[in-house]
Order: structure tokens, then C-alpha cells, then sequence
């Protein structure tokens, strides 16, 4: 091999390294996040083991595995500081607490009593990566829908037939496919789920 070959493989393994979506998980017992790591296979899994390293690790996070009782910041909070602070990521409390009434005030995406298993854990990730993506797409057609209703309330049909104008419109279709797409893969809780989100 060249040293230009050897290069590319490696900005190509760069590319691949980064493109793995990223998974925090957050737990007191160090054990407990080791699994995880284990487990996830596919991701780039970073570890915290309080509230408090949780908190400055957040950037380019896309999933959190949140404990909730942690001595000092418990899981409540660091679950209040992140949505506080704008993190767009998913958050699913991974905890020995079941769930009472409290629960209805905190902004999780996915509640998981311990003890998971590997299948139930990594299940769980890709929903919420799939959640996440489908957002993002709703967000952008909202938007291209807008700017289509925006332009047609204020020209004609006739001043509307241009190259910009009909590429909004393809950029609609393009997204409407992918969303549908993106829903027909979806199971009736993650699309209700959705749907109440909107």
C-alpha cells in the first residue's frame, strides 16, 4: 500500500467513526455504563458517572442513558439541565425506580426499568435515533411548506414558474416521501408517540 492509499482508508474510517451516532450513557456504577458500552455495538458510547460529568459531556450527544438516583445531581435534574440548556437529544431514563406519578412532569423520550438486556437496550437507541431523524425531516417539510404558502399568497401562478419555485416543490415531495417512508417503519407506540409530539 502507498502512503496516499493508507490515507484515504484512514480519512475514510474517520468519515465512518463519525458518522456512528453517539450514545451517553450515565450511571454511578461504573459497571453498569461498562455493559452498555459492551453492548452497543455500533456507536459511539461515551461514559459518565454523575449528573455532574454528564452535564459538560452533552455536545454531538444524540442518545442519553440516564439513571435517575445518583448521589449529588440525581437523574431529574441532569434530565432538567439538559432541556434547560437546548440539548437536542433523546433521553431515556434507564433505572431500578419505577415509574410513579412524578413522571409526568419530566421530559424523557423512553423509560426502562433495570434490569435491561442487550436486545431491550439496543432496541431502545435505535428508537429514539429513529424519533430523532423523523423529527428533523417534519421540521424541514413544515418549513418548505411554509415558505410554498408564503410565495403563493403573495405571487401568481405565472410569476411562480421558475427554477427556484419548482425546486421547493421538489424538495416538498422529496421530504413527504421520506416521512412516510420514515412512518411505515414506525410501530403504533413510537407513532403515537410522534403524533403527540407534534
Amino acid at each position: 500500500m502507498t502512503a496516499t492509499s493508507d490515507r484515504v482508508e484512514a480519512d475514510d474510517a474517520d468519515e465512518e467513526h463519525q458518522a456512528e451516532p453517539v450514545v451517553l450513557a450515565v450511571d454511578d456504577e461504573p459497571r453498569v455504563t461498562q455493559a452498555f458500552a459492551l453492548w452497543l455495538d455500533g456507536y459511539d458510547v461515551r461514559t459518565a458517572q454523575s449528573g455532574e460529568e454528564a452535564l459538560e459531556m452533552l455536545d454531538g450527544v444524540d442518545v442519553v442513558l440516564l439513571d435517575r438516583q445518583m448521589p449529588g445531581m440525581d437523574g431529574g435534574e441532569v434530565l432538567e439541565a439538559i432541556r434547560e440548556r437546548g440539548y437536542d437529544c433523546r433521553v431515556a431514563m434507564v433505572t431500578g425506580v419505577s415509574p410513579e406519578l412524578d413522571v409526568a412532569d419530566m421530559a424523557f423520550d423512553d423509560y426502562l426499568e433495570k434490569p435491561v438486556d442487550p436486545e431491550e437496550l439496543a432496541e431502545t437507541v435505535e428508537k429514539l435515533l429513529a424519533r430523532a431523524d423523523y423529527d428533523e425531516r417534519i421540521t424541514e417539510l413544515l418549513s418548505v411548506t411554509r415558505k410554498i404558502e408564503l410565495l403563493r399568497s403573495e405571487y401568481s401562478e405565472a410569476e411562480l414558474n421558475d427554477e427556484e419555485f419548482e425546486s421547493l416543490l421538489a424538495e416538498r415531495e422529496r421530504l413527504k416521501e421520506e416521512t412516510d417512508e420514515m412512518l411505515s417503519n414506525l410501530g403504533p407506540e413510537e407513532f403515537a408517540q410522534i403524533m403527540s409530539d407534534l
